[in-house]
């Protein structure tokens, strides 16, 4: 982690897209999207298992997550500010359940656009990239896959 990571992260929010039209949808999709993630050949979607860094639960939360490498990319939809993204950096890491896998993953780094580039291309088509930027995602999280 280099020494930007450790200070506060400027506060990114949701685009006015996210926020208007995803937001209210997610009390609904969640929920859905909870039991179908992680799941082997659903690749839009992984469980995130986080420790909460105030009451100490454990959360599972779904998000979209790639790997390419070693390297967990996942995209913020909802900003940095998000409770599980906020949890995961607190805590150091998270497990991640991907395409029925489950990984130990560690060094949460935020990286915007430009920043990410090489493991986006990596990890997405160019059509997943072209709807991250029509959603106003600006930022990302890149975690290390930990060997088990």
């Amino acid at each position: 982690m280099n020494a930007a990571d450790t200070q506060t992260p400027n506060v990114v929010r949701p685009s006015r897209l996210v926020a208007v039209v995803m937001g209210p949808l997610t009390k609904v999709l969640n929920p859905v999207m909870l039991k179908l993630a992680g799941r082997r050949h659903v690749m839009m979607a992984a469980q995130i298992r986080h420790v909460g860094r105030r009451s100490g639960r454990t959360y599972v939360t779904p998000a979209g997550a790639r790997l390419t490498g070693d390297t967990f990319v996942i995209p913020l939809t909802f900003g940095n500010q998000s409770d599980w993204s906020r949890n995961v950096r607190a805590a150091g890491g998270c497990e991640i359940r991907l395409d029925g896998t489950e990984y130990r993953a560690v060094q949460p780094e935020l990286a915007d656009r430009d920043q990410a580039a090489p493991v986006l291309r990596a990890a997405f088509g160019p059509v997943e990239r072209a709807m991250f930027r029509m959603l106003g995602i600006r930022q990302y999280l890149l975690l290390r896959r930990v060997d088990s």
